[in-house]
């Protein structure tokens, strides 16, 4: 294996920007904005997209569910507004929508976008939403153990790939916001 290739678990990663076809449209324009160094820590790999739900990723793949992280799409109306968010936790953890997410967008019920509304909306594949390519001016809410986390599997837009990323370059993105207790 050359020494620009990771490995995280059984997935077989290669430099993302060099493999375009794997990633979302929306992905990659958000990954060739990045800072050269930023994009170079940014891998992808190719996987079965019978196991791009993160249980059975982990568990085919031989990913650690505290090295993988879920990104939900979270929406809610205030005064016929409709607010989105996107949360990202650990696969260990559940998204707190109607306490920490309901608080943060100020409405007064939280709930997970449907599939059609999400893929519409982020254009995206379901089960592989990702923090990276998001809409405009949508926020970014982390747990801090994401923050805080040395490399992720997170989507790529994809079902038939994933992202792997450091926890940190996620904190840096615009909107990106972390909150104590979004993952419970």
């Amino acid at each position: 294996m050359s020494a620009s290739r990771q490995v995280v678990g059984d997935l077989d990663t290669r430099p993302a920007l060099q493999h375009p076809a794997m990633l979302a449209g929306p992905v990659r324009a958000t990954l060739a904005r990045l800072s050269e160094s930023d994009a170079a820590r940014c891998a992808v790999a190719a996987i079965d997209p019978d196991f791009a739900d993160t249980a059975a990723l982990c568990e085919r793949y031989g990913v650690a569910p505290e090295s993988s992280a879920n990104c939900v799409v979270v929406t809610g109306r205030r005064s016929g507004e409709q607010r989105w968010a996107a949360c990202v936790v650990l696969a260990t953890t559940r998204a707190d929508v109607n306490g920490v997410v309901r608080r943060r967008l100020d409405v007064r019920k939280a709930s997970f976008a449907s599939q059609d509304e999400a893929v519409a909306a982020t254009g995206m594949e379901y089960g592989g939403i990702t923090p990276l390519g998001l809409p405009e001016g949508w926020p970014l809410l982390l747990d801090p153990t994401v923050a805080a986390a040395g490399e992720l599997v997170i989507g790529s837009g994809l079902r038939r790939s994933k992202l792997v990323v450091p926890g940190g370059l996620l904190a840096g993105l615009p909107g990106a916001e972390v909150l104590d207790g979004l993952g419970r």
